[in-house]
């Protein structure tokens, strides 16, 4: 996901929020299969998260298969003044974006626009050049499917610095190209983020358009996602209701206020900001032939390479399977203050979770991966 980059465990915090009521499946801990499990496993992961975890704050969003929507929260939205969560409220989406991205991209490939399986060069002449490194030999697909080998940048990046450092795409791209290539384009599955940074440039060199500008005409615009944006340049804020996004600057270091940050180190790749009810629209609408993509655009996302654990990665989306039997698809996203997960399935059940600071330790995403389980095997 977009800068996810590693933090220390966040303290707990006892505030918990209330919810509205709901009936979805056990709790994350043990992911029900039948309709006996207990009525409220949403706010109880989420409580778990809180107490358990340490994390500041959690809200989630759910859907059930018959549109009816239920929000929940845990926590609380600011540790200095006690303030309470905002019921979906506005977070940093992080590799979320890549998805938007994508389906710019597959959007312009239904207009003939843009060539799955022409090169990167085809667009970008002379641009991805390195040692081991050359654009001719890497695809459209590969870039969105993570195959193409390209070393990740964001290894490179000093976090501390990315509260009001500005970064070009191309200082992120030459930042990738100065290493060596992880694998042979196509070999494998291996994600990268220099990937879609590659994708935002090839979207405005094929439009002539910024990207920011596409997402929204073709897709925040399209089907009315009133709460989601791509910040400016220079725009550190969050413009609505929002719970205060932490991390740690060392693993014995207070939890900071980390909310305000020039998201530009993730560009096409994590930029934007979002809720989780707008979410769970754009991957609901995602799902449906010729809302957002034309049919023959939407398989071809669909069709998946292994990643393992469950899961498999499509263009700019994955399939994950479910306890309860089947998949949901999504993506999720790390940028520091904030890690969200969740995803939908064919059958219209919808969940989007959001933390207010990235866990150090991955078992903490596990127990939110299995709300997000719970919430969708009701």
């Amino acid at each position: 996901m977009a800068l996810a980059l590693t933090l220390s465990t966040a303290g707990a915090v006892a505030a918990v929020g209330a919810s509205a009521p709901s009936a979805m499946a056990a709790p994350a801990a043990a992911p029900a299969t039948s309709a006996a499990a207990s009525s409220d496993a949403v706010q109880q992961g989420l409580n778990a998260l809180v107490r358990t975890d340490g994390m500041p704050a959690a809200l989630a969003t759910v859907r059930d298969g018959r549109g009816r929507t239920r929000d929940y929260t845990a926590g609380v939205g600011d540790l200095a003044t006690g303030a309470k969560v905002p019921v979906d409220g506005q977070v940093r989406i992080g590799s979320n974006t890549k998805t938007f991205t994508a389906v710019v991209v597959l959007q312009l490939v239904g207009e003939g626009k843009v060539d799955l399986d022409a090169s990167v060069d085809t667009y970008l002449p002379g641009l991805v050049r390195g040692e081991g490194i050359d654009g001719h030999g890497i695809t459209v697909r590969q870039l969105l499917q993570h195959t193409s080998g390209l070393p990740d940048y964001e290894g490179l990046l000093e976090e501390s610095t990315l509260r009001t450092r500005y970064f070009e795409p191309r200082e992120l791209l030459d930042m990738a190209l100065g290493q060596k290539p992880a694998f042979a384009p196509g070999e494998k599955f291996g994600y990268s983020s220099t990937n879609y940074v590659l994708a935002g440039l090839i979207v405005q060199r094929v439009t002539g358009r910024p990207i920011a500008e596409e997402i929204d005409r073709r897709i925040i615009r399209r089907i009315g996602l009133r709460h989601t944006y791509f910040p400016a340049v220079g725009d550190r804020t969050i413009r609505e209701a929002h719970p205060k996004g932490y991390r740690r600057d060392s693993a014995d270091a207070p939890l900071a206020d980390f909310t305000e940050l020039d998201p530009s180190a993730a560009w096409a790749a994590g930029q934007m900001i979002s809720t989780n009810s707008d979410l769970n629209r754009f991957f609901t609408e995602l799902l449906v032939p010729d809302r957002l993509l034309p049919a023959a655009q939407l398989a071809q996302m669909r069709t998946t390479v292994p990643v393992g654990d469950g899961m498999a990665a499509g263009l700019g989306i994955f399939s994950r399977t479910l306890t309860c039997g089947g998949v949901y698809w999504g993506h999720g996203g790390d940028i520091p203050g904030y890690e969200t997960r969740g995803g939908v399935t064919d059958d219209g059940r919808a969940v989007n979770i959001a933390m207010t600071t990235i866990p150090a330790d991955y078992a903490v995403t596990r127990h939110l991966e299995g709300v997000v389980d719970a919430a969708l095997c009701r």
